[in-house]
């Protein structure tokens, strides 16, 4: 990729030229120039003269996408303890122009992710806010926290109401441990705080916090989708398709769980929740039976993220054996989108998973996941690597894979950023 600068006085700030524009909102996708300026699109064509533009970037060979969203994120850094990452690294610096946070932020904690996080962030930074008034601490230590005691349906549906510029949904987490200790009652009252604000509601599943197991307290892992699926909305978010924990979309039989496909056909979404939890023998096995996710988060957060740590810091964390969330070594967003492409779905279908269909849950379509002149210029520009090049999952499942995507930059409201986040892995070839 070469840059080079025109005269001040030209039309446009930047140019993106020569790269293959894929926006599913418009039905492009063809090599195109996209033009920005004031920080918005100015124009996508077939060609438009580099002169008109003060800087250009060439961009041959690289995909060119509304900037991409991450429905899954936990940057609530140090106030959610060890989860919370810094929002730029694994937004604008990972080629990731909006993070949602999921659960980090409660009622009672959302100024300080305001404050601290979204306002400072050069990434736009949007919530699922926490059905639980502590938000997303370290459950899986402290899973006393999250009891139906711990819910204040009033004061988080006015919460979300009063926020309504970040807060995009309700988080909720249904898992054996919670209904061993509680039963449903904690995933009843999430559903009443989503159904009174108006948002949807984003369900955890698979396995979260540890003992109590299935059986405890007479509970099964695998009744806990068919309990909580009839206390949901059209557009509400089935989470973590491909966990490879109990309670997942896939049974102890490893089959698909039969409420599933009429989950989807009254319009119920699902959204990958990659991170520590995806399997890639479960992955399988669900889109065999046609579970096709609509969107994808990468669930990257400190357990299962390795962040460099500064000189003489201690580079081991006490809880590092006991957790449950050991995950790769380094991830990203666009890395989980080379595991889909690896599973056999077409970039047509993942594309629109991380743009409009996000965007879509978000209920910011007319703001989100486009290319179309006149919206804020947020694009995602990415290398599109071949050869062949080695995945592994955390159950130690490698997959070989001819195609690797991988985030060279991305503009956030006009805005430059190179995609050298610290947090991003390192391809791994496979000899010849």
């Amino acid at each position: 990729m070469s840059d080079r600068t025109a005269q001040p006085t030209a039309p446009y700030d930047l140019l993106l030229r020569g790269g293959r524009v894929i926006d599913p909102a418009t039905g492009t996708d063809g090599l195109r120039d996209l033009a920005v300026r004031d920080g918005r699109i100015a124009a996508v064509a077939e060609r438009i003269d580099p002169a008109t533009a003060r800087v250009t970037h060439e961009v041959g060979g690289r995909l060119v996408l509304p900037g991409l969203i991450d429905t899954h994120g936990h940057i609530y850094q140090h106030v959610t303890g060890r989860f919370g990452l810094a929002a730029d690294l694994v937004g604008v610096r990972s080629g990731v122009t909006t993070v949602v946070d999921q659960g980090g932020p409660s009622c009672m904690t959302l100024p300080g992710y305001r404050h601290h996080v979204a306002e400072p962030s050069a990434t736009r930074c949007l919530a699922f806010l926490s059905a639980y008034l502590v938000g997303g601490l370290e459950g899986h230590l402290y899973s006393q926290l999250y009891s139906p005691d711990g819910v204040d349906v009033a004061a988080t549906v006015a919460s979300a109401t009063a926020n309504r510029d970040l807060v995009r949904g309700i988080k909720a987490h249904a898992e054996i441990g919670g209904f061993a200790r509680w039963g449903i009652r904690v995933i009843e009252l999430a559903a009443e705080i989503a159904h009174r604000a108006e948002l949807p509601l984003y369900v955890h599943f698979g396995q979260l916090w540890g003992l109590p197991e299935s059986g405890a307290n007479g509970e099964d892992a695998d009744t806990i989708l068919e309990r909580v699926i009839p206390l949901l909305d059209e557009g509400d978010v089935l989470a973590h398709p491909f966990t490879r924990h109990p309670g997942g979309f896939v049974n102890r039989l490893g089959e698909v769980h039969p409420v599933i496909r009429a989950a989807l056909d009254r319009g119920l979404k699902v959204d990958v929740g990659h991170g520590s939890h995806f399997s890639y023998r479960l992955a399988r096995t669900a889109l065999a039976a046609g579970v096709v996710p609509d969107t994808l988060g990468a669930d990257m957060h400190g357990y299962n993220t390795h962040v460099p740590a500064p000189p003489g810091t201690p580079t081991e964390h006490p809880d590092d054996e006991n957790h449950p969330f050991v995950g790769q070594a380094r991830f990203s967003l666009v890395q989980a989108m080379t595991s889909l492409l690896a599973l056999g779905l077409p970039l047509a279908s993942v594309v629109p998973m991380v743009t409009t269909n996000a965007a879509r849950l978000l209920g910011l379509s007319d703001e989100l996941g486009s290319l179309a002149p006149g919206r804020v210029a947020d694009v995602t520009v990415l290398a599109d690597e071949r050869g062949t090049f080695l995945l592994r999952d955390n159950e130690g499942t490698e997959v070989a894979t001819e195609r690797l995507l991988r985030p060279d930059f991305c503009l956030r409201a006009g805005q430059r950023f190179d995609a050298d986040s610290p947090l991003l892995p390192e391809p791994v070839p496979v000899p010849a």
